[in-house]
């Protein structure tokens, strides 16, 4: 009986995750279909913008400096051991352009803005507003998807540039005050690592991370069911599936970018 009901669950989980490829792969495709149609919510998608970009720029401050403090005392000491103490600004520096800002900002948003846009859906799914706006005509993609799609990704990459420039100064403060390494020796030798592809690639990534949470979160909130509860299940269930997206999208962008992009040491 227990093989049984496992068997059971593994079918269930698999269905579960077809429906929402099929459902994803769909909605993607209108979505695009009907990006460049009239009519075009501009107000809308500024107040999304507002929403995902502005509003979280003091939790992504706060966390870049964290994040920088941390990798440059842990490199810091690391490789002290090793006589490679002066080696940490450029470890850190191509670190934080090419990983850890892009993936940790866009945790961030998966778990405050994804689970905002899961919920925002959601209700106005369980509340009957999606058939009303069908109802005047309107299309729930135009109204709903595309804003939010769109500001997803023009915020999310704003935010990771923002990330990785307060990561690299709480990282300069920590390499002063606590590996005695000299603030210019620390710029001048980040600036000479750094390189516009590191840039480029960490936009990338957060592009195609804001694609996948925006219509992620849509997606899931168009098909809420279940009254209140149903609205519970769909914001956890955007963050847990956006999360783990994020974390194994970036290996395979980054296995990309090593063989198309960055240079061959």
């Amino acid at each position: 009986m227990a093989f049984k009901n496992f068997n059971s669950r593994i079918g269930q989980r698999l269905l579960e995750t077809v429906k929402f490829a099929g459902g994803f792969g769909l909605l993607s495709a209108q979505t695009i279909r009907e990006l460049f149609r009239r009519p075009f919510y501009f107000w809308l998608t500024m107040e999304q913008v507002y929403k995902i970009g502005i509003q979280s720029f003091f939790l992504v401050a706060v966390t870049g400096l964290a994040t920088g403090s941390v990798m440059a005392l842990q490199f810091g000491y690391g490789l002290a051991k090793f006589g490679g103490k002066l080696y940490v600004p450029k470890i850190v520096a191509l670190a934080i352009l090419r990983e850890m800002g892009p993936v940790f900002t866009s945790l961030l948003v998966a778990g405050r803005i994804g689970s905002g846009i899961a919920s925002e859906v959601a209700s106005m799914k369980v509340t009957q507003q999606i058939d009303a706006i069908r109802a005047l005509g309107t299309s729930p993609i135009k109204r709903i998807v595309i804003p939010r799609l769109i500001a997803s990704m023009i915020a999310l990459p704003i935010l990771t540039l923002f990330a990785d420039y307060i990561a690299l100064f709480g990282a300069m403060l920590v390499s002063s005050s606590e590996l005695s390494i000299n603030t210019e020796y620390f710029l001048s030798k980040a600036i000479e690592t750094i390189k516009m592809h590191d840039f480029l690639t960490g936009m990338a990534k957060t592009s195609v991370f804001a694609f996948f949470i925006s219509i992620t979160a849509c997606w899931k909130g168009l098909n809420t069911e279940g009254g209140t509860q149903g609205v519970g299940n769909t914001t956890t269930w955007v963050v847990v599936v956006s999360s783990i997206f994020i974390m194994v999208a970036d290996f395979f962008l980054t296995k990309f970018f090593i063989l198309t992009i960055y240079p061959k040491y």
